[in-house]
């Protein structure tokens, strides 16, 4: 199936590694290109080079205001046009309500939230039509997940928050999608693990919920990623799309 991507350029944040890169991987493979950002120029720029000639590396800070004009700038500087933007940010610090602090909820906030609203609202401006804002959310916009308090309150607040983009984009002709990842093996549902004391048993639990019995890998999320952010969803707005083997309970 071709997905329509080709030559077409996309901005994702937080992709030197994990989902973010997985889906980098699937844009580049079916022939767009990627601006990912990462928090380091080293990172950044060593993750675009593993991609080819179609992929460009910049450190930015989700958190820091000028950051979204700098990268929509530098997307159509190196690759002559902008298509779309996936925004992702690492997962807040893990804590119950009791154990984390107010500093902690405003980083979260300014990283988390608000940098992803203005990235959006940046994109929003830039984007013509058939262009695509995507969220990589959680599956805490559905269900609480213990101990993960900040997520609990921040993600579904974008979710809400996507909605209303997309019904005020539509008809522009401009998408907005969430993609919301369960149990995928990645760096941070590994240390979530470890927090549980016991890897392995939370590793044998988690799976036993999941109809497929098993964790996702990386690659997976990546692909159904960039489906989404592809012409060939072109139909597809102002939902949330779980990704995580059939965990999530809710219709």
């Amino acid at each position: 199936m071709d997905l329509g991507l080709t030559d077409r350029t996309y901005l994702l944040t937080g992709a030197t590694r994990g989902l973010g890169f997985a889906t980098a991987r699937a844009l580049v493979d079916d022939g767009a290109n990627v601006v990912l950002t990462g928090r380091t120029q080293e990172a950044a720029a060593e993750a675009a080079a593993s991609l080819g000639e179609r992929a460009l590396g910049l450190a930015a800070d989700n958190s820091d205001p000028e950051a979204p004009a700098r990268l929509v700038a530098a997307a159509r500087e190196r690759f002559g046009r902008f298509d779309g933007v996936l925004i992702s940010v690492g997962g807040p610090a893990p804590g119950t309500t009791d154990t984390t602090t107010d500093d902690q909820w405003r980083a979260a906030f300014e990283t988390v939230f608000l940098g992803a609203v203005r990235l959006a609202r940046t994109a929003a401006a830039e984007l013509d039509e058939s262009g695509v804002i995507g969220f990589v959310l959680s599956g805490s916009v559905y269900e609480p997940i213990a101990g993960l308090s900040i997520s609990n309150g921040l993600r579904p607040g974008l979710a809400g928050f996507a909605k209303s983009l997309a019904d005020e984009l539509g008809p522009r002709g401009i998408r907005v999608v969430g993609v919301l990842p369960g149990r995928i093996a990645t760096d941070r549902m590994t240390q979530l693990d470890a927090a549980s004391g016991d890897p392995e048993a939370s590793r044998a639990r988690n799976c036993a919920t999941i109809p497929l019995r098993r964790y996702g890998d990386p690659s997976e999320f990546g692909r159904a990623a960039a489906f989404l952010l592809s012409p060939a969803a072109s139909y597809v707005t102002g939902v949330m799309v779980p990704v995580d083997g059939g965990a999530l309970r809710s219709f």
